[in-house]
């Protein structure tokens, strides 16, 4: 019975290995072979079809879809006083945006209708700061504060500083005003959450400069645009972290508060919320320094601050007042990072702290806002006290200094840094750049298309394929695909760059700890202030643009990569070097190919650090997609290109994120 029965079992595994033989004699083509022949083909049919249908367009010419955008932007502009949507929605949003600011202003930076100076003069603002800074941190971080505030004075930067604070403190506010609870609600609630995920992907997807275009559409050029462009850019990572925080609760103290009779409002005042107080105030931390970067962009639309310095410092090229302003927004943006900071260790302190210490920090606390109130008090009643002393001689020995180096590093360094940027321009960015705007324009959109597909499966094809027919549409064709190569190219240098010193970190703890906090105090710097430097070095040029978005992508980079190269598991590195590889093999073959998803992670985050840093890089000669964003600011006539522009942006960073974030996810199968 035994043997017969299992004869058949026999007879069909025998069969098995029948049936898959042929299967077995195919050979399964990877998909690098898939896209090598992809670019080759791409190449022959290149060099046949050169310069045909290549839908360049000049500086000054537009089209259809340009004269449209500056029809409706010139029927808004007439209908803005009489047009219901805009009389009871847009204008009174701006009406409230706008007195918000100038409250703040009128505290802390403009003089007001009845006082020739601020309400809060520079001596109250600073012992305001410290004692702030005290309270939710410790005496080292408030002394930093002092310090910071106080340098702003002597650069002579009081006034823009202190608008550039306004501006920011008004679109947290109004950011945390939303995004908190929202960021609640995404925590409570799988649905909602569902809903907002793909809002907040394409929100920070997009680059900061695609923000202020259509928004002046709606509210005009000026402060209340730019606070608004700031909150919209300021409030992702607020929903996303809050979210994030109330997810982590552990279920099983949220049970607990259940079984003993909490409602639901009680459970999440009295559980959820405080326990997840450290995560919320780093999403504020976040939150703020999407602010600062913001606002200092928001400058192109009129936003006044320091921002407003540094691009008119760099349109005329005057490097010393740039990299004075830009070194007074590193500062703050370092002030404002170690106080949120501070909070969030002092939020998780507080917790462990027994009561006779708190009683006794009270205490001092009380004392202290004793003093900043007289302090407040002096500096509305005396002048001394509100206008900050002196004429900024420190800020003009900063800006002479740095226009010395400058000129230094012009004579001294010219032959080193042309001989650089020659070496990357006509070796790779020109080439590329030639091959995409040269081509064809349905040869690049089917090659586009095709990697797409190939790297990150049909979907991401589909993306492709919608983003390079609205790309086409928008008539800026050429300009994109100069974007594109700049962007590509930039990329490559920061995966390389990423990968060695990735890697580096992510076998030495060592270097880790001597290399991560750079690697966090360059992402804490705003995009703007990467320009100056290199504007010193390479000049006005595209090249320029490149060198920043290298130096700004390659933080993110670094530490994904390194991240990934740890996780890789210690028994699989000893197991390698057990079986005699030398540390190039162990490299090469177990942790960078074990740390793949991170390589493609790495590589979607470069792509959109890059494409937001080019395309600011239009202030410095970029040109491109940049340019006619910022040339739609300044010339009327080309508010339309600029739109279409802005459009174009967000197409090659929706594009770029789909086609790596799915790369990602089947790196990960």
């Amino acid at each position: 019975m035994t043997v017969a029965a299992e004869k058949p079992e026999q007879a069909d595994e025998a069969e098995e290995p029948a049936k898959s033989a042929p299967a077995a004699g195919v050979r399964k083509v990877g998909r690098r072979t898939v896209v090598a022949a992809i670019l080759v083909a791409w190449l022959v049919l290149f060099a046949v079809l050169r310069g045909r249908q290549t839908l360049t367009l000049a500086a000054a010419d537009l089209t259809d879809l340009h004269h449209w955008f500056n029809d409706v932007n010139d029927t808004i502009g007439a209908d803005r006083n009489s047009n219901p949507l805009f009389l009871y929605f847009f204008n009174e949003i701006r009406l409230v945006i706008d007195n918000l600011v100038t409250f703040i202003q009128d505290l802390i930076s403009q003089p007001s209708a009845t006082r020739p100076v601020p309400q809060i003069g520079w001596l109250g603002v600073v012992g305001i700061v410290g004692y702030i800074s005290w309270a939710v941190g410790n005496w080292r971080v408030a002394l930093l504060a002092v310090a910071g505030f106080t340098f702003f004075g002597l650069q002579g930067l009081w006034q823009e500083s202190m608008d550039t604070l306004a501006l920011t403190l008004s679109a947290v506010f109004v950011a945390l005003l939303i995004g908190i609870p929202l960021g609640v609600w995404a925590g409570l609630s799988d649905r909602f959450n569902r809903i907002m995920t793909p809002f907040l992907d394409f929100m920070q997807t997009m680059p900061t400069f695609v923000y202020l275009a259509p928004l002046t559409l709606f509210f005009l050029i000026g402060p209340a645009s730019a606070t608004i462009a700031t909150l919209i850019y300021a409030a992702p990572p607020a929903i996303r972290i809050t979210a994030h925080a109330i997810r982590s609760v552990p279920k099983t103290t949220v049970e607990a508060a259940d079984s003993l009779g909490s409602t639901r409002r009680q459970t999440l005042l009295k559980v959820l919320l405080p326990m997840s107080k450290r995560t919320v105030v780093m999403g504020v931390n976040q939150t703020i320094m999407a602010a600062l970067a913001m606002v200092t962009i928001a400058a192109l639309i009129d936003a006044p601050g320091l921002g407003k310095t540094v691009v008119q410092a760099l349109q005329s090229l005057d490097v010393g007042t740039a990299f004075n302003a830009g070194l007074a927004i590193v500062v703050m943006a370092i002030v404002l990072d170690r106080v949120t900071t501070a909070a969030s260790v002092r939020a998780e302190a507080a917790r462990r702290s027994g009561n006779r210490f708190l009683k006794w920090r009270r205490q001092l606390l009380a004392a202290g806002a004793v003093v900043v109130a007289v302090l407040v008090s002096m500096s509305h009643t005396y002048v001394w006290a509100a206008e900050f002393p002196g004429e900024g001689s420190t800020g003009s020995t900063i800006a002479s200094a740095a226009d010395d180096v400058t000129t230094w590093a012009q004579d001294n360094l010219s032959g080193i840094t042309n001989a650089f940027r020659d070496t990357i321009t006509n070796g790779l960015l020109n080439p590329f750049q030639t091959l995409l705007t040269d081509s064809p324009w349905w040869l690049v959109g089917a090659v586009l298309v095709a990697l797409g597909a190939v790297l990150g499966g049909w979907r991401a094809g589909v993306t492709a394929a919608v983003c390079v027919g609205l790309l086409v549409g928008t008539g800026v064709w050429s300009d994109s695909m100069t974007t594109l190569a700049s962007t590509i190219v930039a990329t490559v240098l920061v995966m390389v760059l990423g990968v060695v010193f990735g890697v580096w970190m992510g076998r030495s703890m060592l270097v880790d700890r001597l290399l991560r906090p750079t690697l966090d105090a360059a992402q804490v710097m705003p995009p703007f202030v990467y320009l100056v430097p290199f504007l010193a070095l390479f000049g006005a040029t595209r090249f320029t643009a490149i060198v920043a978005a290298v130096v700004y992508a390659v933080p993110v980079a670094i530490k994904i990569i390194s991240d990934g190269v740890r996780a890789v598991p210690e028994t699989t590195v000893e197991a390698a070097t057990a079986a005699g590889c030398n540390t190039w093999q162990i490299i090469t073959k177990v942790q960078l190919p074990m740390s793949r998803s991170a390589l493609t992670l790495a590589t979607n985050q470069g792509l959109i650090y890059v494409l937001s840093m080019v395309v600011v890089g239009g202030l410095v000669g970029a040109g491109a997609l940049g340019y006619d964003v910022v040339a739609g600011f300044s010339q009327g006539e080309l508010y339309g290109k600029g739109l279409a522009a802005g459009l174009a942006i967000v197409l090659l960073g929706v594009m770029f994120d789909r086609i790596t974030q799915a790369a990602a996810r089947r790196a990960s199968e």
